[in-house]
């Protein structure tokens, strides 16, 4: 099972991952970076004695948002941003030349007006540099990798308990996250709903459509004795299919929920948070302690937990099977759904394709953790979020995801039953 789930994920995700790379290491124009996707952008120049100043890299963060670019033989570079909120312009004074210093402020603050574009103007000049500390960086990237590592695990879980009670390795599952964060926007942004009745109703519709998935398609086929593999073919074709219903109905284009990016506060040291950072650290680490509770407390939960160690036992323990995976498939759609609108704030952004853009993470946040189990989920998301965003000090931020994609495969070849998982015989 571990070698087919290899063997798909490799021939399914992998060609997601190729435009990335690509890009990342033949760029046609390092100068221009997100211009196409978003409507707003920020207009960098970098001059020196009055002189344009090349090959310069400069980064813009802001809201959970971050990109990078080089300057141009005049001196410029233009970056597409999600939002009109507050965003950073940051150089890299590693990549001035040597003697060479930021006179001004650096990073920038760049505040949007009327305008859709921003200029951020530097000048540079003679003298020692003042660049920020590895360590400040490591933990800054540490606490948004627990910010995202946390976010995750909502979604890793429900993926975990599919797939523990049913067998069912579901790829459809990137569109739950999506369908979460669309159903937000639809009531939040084009329906006027308060934000917050917006998403709680979202996330409880998310749970509905998980109820109707099972009930109307997997059920069936369940009773029918479909095979797995088969089911497995037929949650990428609704993947595909749930995908471009999306697109079909927002378009390609990225939209935002009230309140996404903000201004980031000083919280401890090097450690910058928004609002909208720590309310969703709050809402995921509160709703990840319910979960653990109703798992080892409740009854319902107990027996999800029989299930999914042993169908059959449990089956024959009097526990009605059937009843505990309608039950999962809620439980797992709503925080899936969840997942999305939290994304959508972290991202930030909503677009018709957000939820397989993180697939390959759930699937390596899952698979490192111990298939079927919700707790080596959190454990594995928590190990993604951090790894994905720690590595950005070494590698380029647009491919920080191929990383997963090495932890999923190193996983497999040293410990295929991931970290709590335990060892099966196979034969």
């Amino acid at each position: 099972m571990l070698g087919l789930l290899l063997t798909t994920l490799t021939l399914v995700l992998f060609p997601l991952l190729v435009p990335a790379v690509a890009s990342a290491q033949a760029p046609d124009d390092q100068s221009q970076v997100n211009v196409e996707e978003h409507d707003q952008n920020i207009a960098i120049n970098v001059r020196y004695d009055n002189e344009p100043v090349a090959d310069v890299r400069v980064v813009v963060t802001g809201g959970g948002y971050e990109a990078e670019a080089l300057t141009n033989d005049r001196g410029q570079a233009r970056v597409g941003v999600p939002t009109t909120d507050a965003y950073e312009v940051l150089i890299d004074e590693e990549s001035l030349p040597e003697g060479v210093t930021v006179t001004g402020e650096n990073p920038l603050n760049v505040e949007y007006g009327s305008q859709f574009f921003q200029p951020a103007n530097f000048f540079l000049g003679e003298g020692e540099r003042q660049t920020t500390g590895l360590m400040a960086q490591f933990v800054e990237r540490l606490v948004n990798g627990l910010n995202f590592g946390l976010m995750l695990a909502l979604a890793s879980i429900g993926l975990s308990l599919i797939f523990g009670t049913t067998g069912l390795t579901n790829f459809a599952h990137a569109e739950m996250v999506t369908f979460g964060a669309v159903a937000a926007l639809a009531l939040g942004v084009f329906a006027d709903w308060p934000i917050w009745i917006a998403i709680i109703v979202a996330v409880a519709l998310s749970g509905a459509f998980g109820w109707v998935v099972d009930a109307g398609i997997w059920r069936p086929l369940r009773r029918r004795g479909i095979g797995l593999v088969q089911l497995m073919i037929l949650t990428i074709g609704l993947s595909l299919a749930g995908r471009y219903v999306f697109q079909f109905f927002i378009g390609g284009g990225t939209y935002q929920l009230p309140g996404a990016g903000g201004t980031r506060h000083q919280i401890l040291g090097p450690i910058r948070l928004s609002t909208v950072d720590m309310v969703s650290m709050g809402i995921s680490l509160t709703v990840l302690l319910l979960v653990a509770y109703w798992l080892l407390r409740t009854r319902t939960g107990k027996a999800t937990r029989a299930v999914s160690d042993n169908r059959s036992l449990a089956a024959a323990s009097g526990i009605d099977v059937d009843a505990v995976t309608r039950i999962v498939w809620v439980a797992g759609a709503a925080l899936a759904g969840l997942s999305g609108v939290l994304w959508a704030y972290f991202r930030p952004g909503i677009k018709w394709d957000m939820g397989v853009q993180i697939l390959l993470l759930i699937f390596a946040a899952v698979v490192l953790g111990g298939l079927g189990t919700a707790f080596g989920a959190l454990l594995g998301a928590l190990v993604i979020g951090v790894l994905v965003e720690v590595s950005t000090l070494w590698i380029p931020s647009d491919i920080k995801y191929v990383g997963a994609l090495g932890v999923l495969i190193i996983i497999l070849l040293v410990r295929p039953q991931g970290i709590l998982g335990r060892r099966a015989r196979i034969g």
